[in-house]
């Protein structure tokens, strides 16, 4: 099931997991499986990557960095085609994210023998595309009656859902707004604009998803494979540089 109405989806190149994600999902709608235990299958994908590339087994990490990928995407397949959606899982699953970000980016910064700060900023790089590609995804949501689990503006907590407790959501809130309020407020003060602008079209937004969290990995993926590891440090905090592009593009284009 799709995020968007048909009329407004878009190629997504971050998305590529999602038609493996569906099957996975679709297999367990009639189990007792629920979308968190899907949360945690990624999460252990996630540590097995950091630690297969801890010790240099570089095919093995693009794998589990992949197979993380995929079943990031089919915790919400799940939670969508059971009819259980949850602020519970979405938060758990963006901390879960930042968290895994930090120890590769940390992983990599040791295995390289790079510098700590090029390390820190290449995470915030990172952590900035992202945040700039949801913004855009959550707001093209929003205004055509797409998902909205996710909200544009994070500033209050939102009232747990069926079969979710109110602690819960609250505490992973809290959680969440310590790792991504930071991220949230410097992409808002760049384009504090975008929730107002009308044209978000597709040949843009799929230009965008090379932010995507998915994409991200795969490209770490494909230098781990080539043998570039020394360079992915240096290519996010270049193509952070891109933020500042895709901001005038929206912009121009809403004029």
């Amino acid at each position: 099931m799709s995020k968007l109405p048909k009329e407004y989806q878009f190629l997504d190149l971050s998305d590529y997991g999602r038609p493996a994600a569906i099957i996975i999902a679709k297999a367990l709608q009639n189990t007792s499986f629920t979308p968190i235990h899907v949360t945690i299958g990624f999460i252990i994908s996630g540590i097995l990557a950091i630690l297969c590339m801890y010790h240099q087994y570089f095919m093995a990490t693009g794998f589990f960095l992949i197979l993380k990928s995929i079943l990031d995407a089919a915790d919400g397949e799940l939670a969508r085609i059971k009819n259980k959606p949850s602020y519970t899982g979405r938060y758990l699953d963006s901390v879960s994210d930042i968290i895994l970000n930090f120890f590769i980016l940390l992983t990599l910064w040791h295995i390289t023998e790079g510098a700590l700060l090029y390390t820190f900023l290449a995470f915030a790089g990172l952590q900035l595309q992202g945040t700039l590609y949801n913004y855009y995804y959550v707001i093209l949501r929003n205004q055509n009656n797409g998902d909205t689990t996710s909200r544009i503006f994070e500033d209050r907590v939102p009232v747990a859902l069926k079969g979710e407790k109110q602690r819960d959501v609250n505490i992973l809130f809290a959680i969440y707004k310590l790792c991504y309020g930071i991220f949230d407020k410097i992409i808002y003060r760049l384009d504090s604009s975008a929730p107002k602008g009308e044209h978000l079209p597709k040949w843009f937004m799929t230009a965008v998803s090379t932010f995507g969290l998915g994409f991200q990995l795969l490209i770490i993926s494909v230098m781990l494979a080539l043998g570039f590891t020394a360079y992915i440090i240096p290519f996010f905090m270049g193509y952070s540089l891109f933020i500042l592009l895709f901001i005038g593009i929206r912009r121009y284009i809403n004029q």
